[in-house]
């Protein structure tokens, strides 16, 4: 067999990911979702926009330090302070990069009010400056698929005579078609001079749905880097998905002869994991890392996986990581037994960690009759929420609700270390709790999503609940799990509003505020 052609992958969860509105991470979250993602074996990871704020800059900054393998890119605008100061935050890697841009297509020129040569001349001086300051420069015409072709040819030659290494071509708005982004590839290696001597790579939105095929296609073409995200997770309908492109390369490598460096086993917990801090759970459907991706309920499918499992499953579960057997566990079940489950669930805890899961752990296991993997998943996600933030605690909750009367609620709110007690009505269980909460600590944040997950089957299952609050532009996502849908409800809508708290005493670095907007691709 012929040594086969690398495919890049480019990680921009921490970035384009983290632009969706109620994506936005903490220091502390990007800073684990990139060693993560390190660990994985993604190749580059775009850890930010070092400009956009204070604590931008000082999570790719901390990332880079911190990167053991993976090359760490931030992004800039086709400005000198932006570029130097993407700068100042990667240079502290290994192996840094500067990912530089502007909108060539005719709505994005008008932006800046600039006619094609001025943008050109733009082009070969901050691209120029770039390479200066750093030996591996990526430059990005946005909205490339909608740039007339023979500007996109002049522009691409520009960049890459002025010392781009990596010339990225952005579907900003999901508008491309496979055929036709692997044409616009194609063009560009045989039209643009010194075009064999770079690499190309695809950055493609799923507007229409077709990110991961407009990706594959491209590479197919000859692209020879992806950009892609988490779970798909990114602006309006999302980025490609990595999960998607590095198993379709996986399983179709007779058609898609090409490798990445990727440890797919790590998938899903990275999904999980990034599912978790953005607030965005998997919908069941989804390929590859949702719910249902690998259960099978139709008659005739359970027969034939049952006879081989091959008639139905192109991959195995376990290639992404997930358990081939999903044992429950039960109330009887040891610590000895808890840690095995946990690290091969993809968790390895501290010994102080893993005596909080356990009594966590033994107070579900007195509710539920069977404990599965996904129990064990939010136990510990709700447990690493609710460690980090801890100004309101919830003490105590009792509601009354049914048919007739007004739902009520009573509750006992740990503020500051100091317990308050209040009782108050609602519109339903749900509404009376968040108006306790409202009461003891006022506030004018915003209630903009509240979605339940039921994290296992049956009535005694724990209910995931995630809420998102914005308060003067700020948007902060907290989630909780309990076998009590409405002990959940409040403490996700606790937990968000502690982020909320959080990020109004910032001023300094850790501020997750963006100051500037256009963040691009």
């Amino acid at each position: 067999m012929t040594q086969q052609d690398k495919v890049v992958i480019f990680d921009t969860t921490l970035r384009d990911g983290e632009q969706s509105p109620g994506a936005t991470m903490t220091h502390e979250e990007k800073l684990e979702i990139a060693s993560l993602l390190d660990e994985m074996g993604v190749d580059i990871i775009e850890a930010g926009f070092p400009i956009a704020s204070e604590g931008d800059f000082a999570a790719v900054s901390e990332i880079a330090r911190r990167a053991k393998n993976s090359t760490i890119c931030g992004l800039a605008r086709a400005n000198f302070k932006d570029i130097d100061r993407c700068w100042e935050a990667v240079k502290h890697a290994k192996s840094p990069r500067i990912h530089t841009f502007i909108g060539t297509s005719p709505l994005h020129r008008a932006i800046p009010n600039l006619d094609m040569d001025q943008m050109a001349e733009r082009i070969h001086e901050t691209v120029t400056h770039a390479r200066n300051l750093c030996d591996n420069v990526q430059w990005s015409p946005m909205d490339a698929t909608r740039t007339e072709h023979d500007y996109l040819c002049r522009v691409v030659e520009i960049a890459i005579k002025a010392g781009a290494t990596t010339i990225n071509i952005p579907d900003t708005v999901g508008y491309t078609y496979p055929m036709e982004s692997a044409r616009i590839i194609q063009m560009l290696l045989e039209r643009v001079p010194g075009a064999d001597k770079i690499i190309f790579a695809t950055h493609c939105h799923n507007d229409l749905g077709m990110a991961t095929a407009n990706a594959l296609a491209a590479v197919e073409a000859g692209a020879r880097q992806i950009e892609c995200t988490i779970n798909g997770l990114g602006e309006r309908a999302g980025n490609t998905a990595l999960e998607e492109v590095v198993m379709a390369m996986r399983v179709r490598n007779d058609i898609l002869p090409f490798q990445t460096g990727i440890d797919t086993t790590k998938i899903m917990n990275l999904s999980r994991r990034v599912s978790q801090v953005s607030g965005f759970p998997v919908q069941f459907n989804k390929a590859i890392v949702g719910k249902n991706a690998f259960l099978h309920e139709s008659g005739i499918h359970q027969d034939g996986v049952l006879k081989n499992v091959q008639t139905f499953e192109i991959m195995r579960p376990e290639d992404i990581g997930l358990s081939q057997a999903n044992i429950a566990m039960g109330k009887h079940s040891g610590r000895a037994a808890l840690r095995a489950k946990l690290k091969e669930l993809g968790f390895d805890l501290a010994d102080n960690q893993l005596n909080d899961v356990f009594v966590r752990f033994k107070s579900l296991a007195d509710r539920k009759k069977e404990i599965y993997d996904d129990d064990l998943i939010a136990l510990v996600s709700d447990e690493q929420t609710n460690d980090a933030y801890e100004f309101l605690q919830l003490k105590k909750l009792r509601v009354v609700c049914g048919t007739e009367g007004p739902q009520e609620a009573e509750m006992v709110l740990t503020i500051d270390g100091v317990d308050h007690h209040i009782d108050a009505t609602g519109d339903g269980p749900v509404d009376a709790a968040f108006m306790c909460v409202k009461m003891l600590f006022p506030h004018k944040a915003r209630l903009q999503v509240y979605q339940v997950h039921a994290v296992t089957e049956g009535t005694d299952a724990q209910a995931t609940v995630s809420v998102r609050l914005e308060e003067d532009g700020r948007i902060v996502t907290g989630s909780s799990a309990d076998t009590d849908t409405i002990v959940a409800s409040t403490k996700a809508y606790i937990n968000a509003l502690n982020r909320l708290i959080i990020r109004r005493q910032k001023t300094a670095p850790g501020e997750d505020v963006k100051t500037v907007s256009y963040h691009g691709e």
